[in-house]
């Protein structure tokens, strides 16, 4: 990034923090520190519009993620998510299951550290959906590990269709880092064996989650 860009980028991310720990008690938990280095696939959930934003505040480093192109067509607050890490991507594009694919593999090959949904749209409950295979293919192509999280609370505060954000505590929740195995070869049996684990890594994720809303309930 650019001086400018680097400057712009922290001055809003710290707005945003502020803004959803006062208003949302924003908390962020983590399994284990995140190693310096290294690109990582962040893999989360996905219920409210407000996820790409509580990610990239409490993830460290800056993230890239795609974004309907119509998001950027007024030009100051497409600018604004593009300097924040957003990516255009066409209609056409993201109904294109292998233009997707490429261009997170692109991401990734420039050194980026990239954010995924991989349920593949908003949960409409908040619940977790079944996971989409494509992050298992970016992972065997890429080598990159990748990093699960759960957020628990932007549903309650945003949910699909809202316009408002209610004052609804979030969580943001970092597992533990799926390593990726150099001794895996490419292959259905590969994205299947990084699926299977990211599935059970986010469903503990959720389930600890629910577990700490009833004690404190």
């Amino acid at each position: 990034m650019l001086l400018f860009e680097r400057i712009f980028y922290s001055v809003v991310r710290a707005f945003f923090a502020v803004f959803f720990t006062l208003y949302n008690r924003l908390s962020v938990r983590w399994a284990e520190p995140l190693p310096r280095g290294g690109r990582v696939i962040v893999a989360s959930n996905h219920c409210s519009n407000l996820d790409p934003i509580l990610v990239g505040i409490a993830f460290p480093r800056r993230l890239r993620y795609f974004a309907k192109e119509e998001l950027f067509r007024p030009i100051l607050f497409g600018r604004i998510i593009r300097l924040l890490g957003a990516v255009p991507v066409s209609r056409a594009d993201s109904a294109s299951a292998a233009s997707a694919l490429k261009g997170f593999f692109r991401l990734l090959e420039e050194g980026n550290d990239v954010l995924i949904f991989p349920e593949g749209s908003r949960s409409p409950d908040g619940n977790l959906l079944p996971l989409e295979g494509g992050v298992g293919l970016i992972a065997v192509h890429s080598k990159a590990d990748i990093l699960p999280v759960f957020i628990r609370g932007s549903y309650d505060a945003m949910p699909p269709g809202a316009v408002l954000i209610k004052p609804r505590k979030i969580t943001v929740t970092f597992g533990r880092r799926i390593v990726f195995d150099p001794e895996l070869r490419g292959g259905k049996d590969a994205r299947e064996k990084i699926m299977a684990e990211l599935t059970r890594s986010l469903k503990a994720l959720e389930q600890g989650e629910e577990q700490r809303r009833a004690s404190c309930s």
